[in-house]
């Protein structure tokens, strides 16, 4: 017998007893960003690896060690996307969306990065992501945060606490950043391999080290906020002033970074305990430098990721919606002439009832063995047809999940009132 052959490790199979709880989300994400008014793009999974190195940086340890890349038979390099960003302002640059335009933008589907597998992080592992071009000013930023706010809404998730943070303008930014080398210079003693590593490439990244050695030193760090400019001040406040507002609570968190230079003013993440270590559900900020960064014309931007994984944990943990895949009905034929006419049967009734899930016995069985597969199914009624229904023309409807409702055997236009009625 030929050895079987595994799912690659950190990459699983989303099972149909799974789906539904993805339909289910997905259904309401896309409901809410509709509601704002986004629409939907769609890139492709594999990119040039050049647009990860110039985007995310070549230094970065998602470019070094963690993206999946290979050369094509044309000898090209390529990558397995690891985020959607920087793909989402390729196909804005290559498709002119940002010649005097404002654009809201949102995408889902798989992002690929080769790390350690463990709870809440994959190396295959789904995300929704919101991007926007051509809004300066911070209501923009309040507005992704309002709509984040809205989903959470929706789910049924409240377990979860909204950081906020500002990194002021790429000049205020940079003569904070020479501040803060030469204090890291100074306690050279007090870093570890990775924060010294990063002196040298995004010093600002050594902030948000979970080396408690490295927490202790960042507590006596200079603060970006004593550096920024009035502009950046002023944008700051006002974004705040939008959150109040509207009853967004949040928390002021000075280490809250973003080391690449193509970020600016707002950064937040949504974090909760709930989940362990991996605490972040959905992240985000403004990257005004990121589109001339790749080679557009410079555009305001700001957006958000959320990983799907983690957000269906989190509603599992606490007790969301079971939103498992149930047929409305099951139809049991009893009989050879039912089983003759069954077919006809069932395409009449989702013609008649276009929302209709119905589950049709196939493969004969008793009554008794199709009665038991309705209930297995999930349905709320099997509709039955056996020599008597075919004969009278009538349909018996039987309730299979409330237990306190009665059979009953009806005209055919009864049944479609009621299922009708129970659809709406």
């Amino acid at each position: 017998m030929a050895q079987q052959i595994q799912s690659i490790r950190g990459m699983h199979d989303i099972l149909p007893d799974e789906s539904g709880q993805w339909h289910w989300l997905e259904r309401h994400a896309r409901d809410v960003l509709e509601r704002y008014g986004y629409r939907e793009i769609r890139m492709p999974i594999v990119e040039k690896t050049e647009l990860f190195k110039r985007s995310i940086g070549e230094v970065t340890d998602i470019v070094e060690k963690e993206m999946y890349t290979f050369e094509d038979r044309n000898g090209d390099s390529l990558s397995l996307r690891p985020e959607g960003t920087a793909s989402c302002v390729r196909a804005g640059i290559q498709h002119g969306l940002f010649h005097n335009q404002q654009q809201r933008l949102w995408y889902q589907g798989p992002m690929f990065r080769h790390e350690r597998p463990q709870k809440g992080r994959y190396r295959q592992f789904q995300q929704i992501g919101v991007e926007t071009f051509g809004y300066a000013g911070p209501e923009i930023e309040a507005e992704l945060i309002a709509m984040t706010q809205r989903l959470w809404d929706v789910l049924g998730i409240a377990d979860v606490t909204l950081e906020l943070n500002t990194l002021g303008t790429p000049e205020s930014r940079k003569a904070y950043r020479e501040v803060l080398v030469d204090f890291y210079r100074a306690h050279l003693d007090q870093l570890d391999d990775d924060s010294r590593r990063r002196l040298e490439t995004n010093p600002l990244r050594i902030l948000d080290s979970k080396n408690p050695q490295v927490q202790t030193l960042n507590d006596n760090a200079p603060s970006l906020h004593d550096h920024l400019d009035d502009a950046s001040k002023a944008h700051f406040a006002t974004l705040c002033a939008l959150l109040d507002d509207v009853g967004i609570a949040y928390q002021l968190n000075s280490r809250l970074v973003r080391g690449l230079d193509y970020y600016s003013h707002t950064v937040f993440e949504w974090t909760t305990t709930a989940l362990g270590a991996q605490g972040t559900v959905c992240a985000g900020g403004r990257y005004d430098g990121l589109v001339p960064q790749l080679g557009g014309k410079p555009t305001p931007a700001a957006g958000f990721a959320m990983g799907v994984e983690r957000l269906l944990e989190l509603v599992r943990v606490q007790g969301g919606a079971d939103a498992s895949y149930r047929p409305d009905a099951y139809l049991v034929l009893a009989g050879d002439a039912a089983q003759r006419r069954g077919f006809a049967l069932a395409e009449r009734l989702r013609s008649d009832l276009p929302q209709l899930k119905l589950q049709v016995n196939i493969g004969g069985g008793s009554f008794k063995a199709q009665i038991k597969r309705a209930d297995k199914s999930g349905a709320e009624v099997a509709l039955i047809i056996a020599d008597d229904e075919l004969a009278a023309g009538t349909i018996t409807v039987k309730p299979l999940r409330d237990r306190t409702a009665q059979q009953e055997t009806v005209p055919y236009e009864t049944v479609i009132e009621k299922l009708s009625a129970t659809l709406a």
